[in-house]
């Protein structure tokens, strides 16, 4: 048996007794939006859960369902070869506040180019200290 305990307010109008609903809490809106590359790294890996799944049968036929050209769903994908870790960073990148995204997927392309982790860790935070930098 479960119990639920909850504060009920009343209040008269007139002659009769109600109930007063709980003022809905106040929900802050962030401040900015999420960076397009950000989304994108989303995307890729969206993408490569129905490609593994076998929701969808090859890259070409993804390339056609999301409604872009079959090298821009390469470069989406290629996403994938960043490190673990660069690939959770592009994840939680700050909000933008205004203006244009100081990182962007083309950023990334040099980064995705180098085969071992050390150096893409290495060229991102490169790419970190020159776009972020205030």
């Amino acid at each position: 048996m479960t119990t639920v305990t909850r504060r009920v307010d009343f209040a008269f109008k007139g002659n009769r007794k109600r109930a007063i609903p709980d003022p809905a809490p106040v929900q802050e809106r962030p401040t900015g939006r999420v960076p397009r590359v950000s989304k994108l790294m989303a995307l890729a890996i969206s993408f490569d859960r129905l490609l593994r799944d076998g929701v969808v049968s090859n890259q070409s036929e993804l390339a056609r369902l999301a409604r872009v050209t079959q090298p821009r769903m390469t470069q989406i994908l290629n996403l994938l070869h960043l490190a673990p870790d660069i690939q959770e960073e592009i994840l939680f990148l700050p909000p933008v506040a205004s203006g244009r995204d100081p990182v962007t997927e083309r950023d990334l392309r040099s980064i995705v180019s180098a085969v071992h982790w050390t150096s893409q860790r290495r060229h991102w935070r490169a790419i970190l200290a020159y776009k972020l930098r205030t």
